[in-house]
């Protein structure tokens, strides 16, 4: 993979603060700040306070990796806007199984999920700090 992002659309914001560059960013233009917020794009420059910057939103965009992670893995955002693995769904332990009687209509109830998947890596991550290409995905 060449990490020649082919971003299909940006958003323009205005940074309200400091936001760097590859990072995922907000609807309100902020660098995220919290592990598993919706995204509305990945940062294609660093932005001061103030400061008009565009992110990539549809397509590809290079992404600074926060951890290890294998190419065609879902990623999810960490704690500073950072692309990580995402985690695997389970059932809780002393859960009640999916086939009860019990369970019927009350398994799965309306929200948003706990992580936002943000893309799926087009390359291996070996280290937090690299910079890889991801597919982007809403």
């Amino acid at each position: 993979m060449s990490q020649q992002a082919r971003d299909l659309l940006c958003l323009s914001f205005i940074a309200p603060s400091a936001v760097a560059q590859y990072r995922g960013v907000d609807f309100a233009g902020a660098q995220i700040a919290a592990a598993g917020a919706r995204v509305a794009g990945i940062s294609k420059r660093p932005a001061a306070a103030g400061e008009a910057y565009e992110a990539a939103a549809y397509g590809t965009a290079v992404c600074e990796t926060g951890g290890v992670f294998a190419a065609g893995v879902p990623l999810v955002m960490d704690a500073t806007g950072r692309v990580v693995a995402a985690a695997t769904l389970s059932v809780a332990s002393g859960a009640t199984a999916v086939t009860s009687t019990a369970a019927n209509g009350a398994i799965l109830t309306g929200g948003v999920p706990p992580q936002f998947v943000v893309g799926d890596s087009l390359q291996a991550s070996t280290a937090a700090g690299q910079f890889v290409e991801v597919l982007l995905s809403r």
